[in-house]
């Protein structure tokens, strides 16, 4: 499960260049409130990060906290907690697929490189990169929370061969850059098929 990654503020502080870095026009600029607080390199659940979505005539960045609040039944007969979801992998579930469904709800989640706990070796991380480009994108949910918050989680999948012996339960939803426009506005079939491991060969890892 990845529970942390990290952006590249440099890059993603001036939107001009998120055309060139992560192969996607915006065309409508980021909501003022989201220049300040948006731009932490390291990235962690409940934090806000930034995030690509569709709204109207094209995308756009905007900043939500990474979790979607789920509340499940507690121990104690009428009680519940609520468990905040960073990373997707049932993607039969209806709340899920409900989601899918909807090419507005669906979101790039950019990143320069993500984490996964070395096995026995406590704090420390694997940190996994893309070979090609400084920053990539994960393919993410996003929705209003009960407070009327906007939310995200990411798509895993199986760990390709570079991952798996690190990792081996699962692995972030990689997207390729001809699959951007698809994942944000294509029908829920064609959604779900990008739902695959990223090649080995197009990754790093130290």
């Amino acid at each position: 499960m990845c529970n942390h990654y990290a952006n590249s503020p440099e890059i993603q502080a001036e939107l001009s260049t998120w055309r060139e870095f992560i192969a996607w026009d915006l065309k409508a600029p980021l909501p003022p409130e989201a220049e300040a607080d948006a731009v932490e390199e390291e990235v962690w659940p409940r934090r806000r990060a930034w995030v690509v979505r569709q709204a109207g005539a094209g995308a756009f960045a905007d900043v939500m906290a990474w979790g979607v609040p789920l509340a499940l039944p507690g121990k104690r007969p009428g009680t519940s907690v609520t468990k905040y979801v960073t990373n997707i992998r049932n993607l039969d579930s209806p709340f899920w697929r409900s989601m899918l469904a909807k090419p507005q709800q669906r979101c790039l989640v950019p990143f320069a490189r993500f984490a996964e706990p070395k096995i026995g070796a406590g704090r420390e991380e694997h940190w996994f990169t893309l070979k090609e480009r400084p920053i990539g994108a994960f393919a993410g949910l996003w929705r209003l929370d009960a407070a009327g918050a906007k939310v995200f989680a990411f798509l895993t999948c199986e760990p390709n061969p570079l991952v798996a012996p690190l990792h081996p339960k699962a692995m972030p939803v990689i997207l390729h850059e001809s699959d951007y426009a698809r994942w944000l506005e294509g029908n829920a079939a064609e959604a779900r098929a990008l739902a695959v491991p990223f090649p080995s060969q197009l990754m790093g890892v130290g």
